[in-house]
């Protein structure tokens, strides 16, 4: 082989090309931000008719937010695409995650998504928690006790110290007739 050659394929199986994980997560989160700044505030969040300062309007925060996301997004796109990152060892270990954990993670996200609403703030929390907790292979009474405790006090944190009303959860409304 020649030099240039080896050169290239040393490259290749060190660097990830252009479509690699940061320019295509950039480029994702891009399309993300852009659909949130310009489809979900301006048609989700009303603005009342006597706001006169810009900055006290309920938009202001979220813009901000959309605005900082879609900007970093594309600059990391941007580097991506500029400068290819490298592989790394850990790349290699990833590739071993049995599949019952992967499922157990991506459970814990739906379940705390779509159950939300019925089982409330803390019931999704506390199950989304066990199953987080059974994808790491924690096991222990004393760590199920913080899949109860810790979205009860981060609940209780939001509603009576930050002033955040958060579902109780239309299941337990039923349940207990609140």
């Amino acid at each position: 082989m020649e030099t240039s050659e080896i050169h290239s394929v040393k490259a290749a199986a060190s660097h990830h090309g252009r479509l690699n994980p940061n320019s295509m997560l950039g480029g994702a989160f891009c399309i993300l931000a852009a659909v949130f700044l310009f489809y979900v505030v301006p048609t989700h969040i009303n603005m009342p008719p006597y706001m006169q300062n810009a900055l006290l309007s309920p938009r202001f925060l979220p813009q901000v937010a959309g605005w900082l996301v879609f900007s970093l997004s594309f600059l990391l796109m941007i580097d991506g695409i500029m400068k290819p990152p490298k592989r790394a060892e850990s790349d290699d270990l990833r590739r071993g995650v049995p599949l019952t954990r992967q499922a157990l993670l991506l459970a814990a996200g739906v379940i705390y998504a779509i159950f939300f609403e019925e089982l409330g703030a803390m019931g999704s929390g506390m199950l989304a928690s066990a199953f987080l907790f059974l994808a790491s292979d924690l096991r222990g009474l004393r760590i199920y006790a913080l899949a109860i405790v810790f979205p009860v006090v981060v609940t209780l944190l939001f509603i009576y110290v930050l002033n955040v009303p958060l579902p109780v959860g239309t299941l337990w409304e039923v349940i207990f007739q609140i």
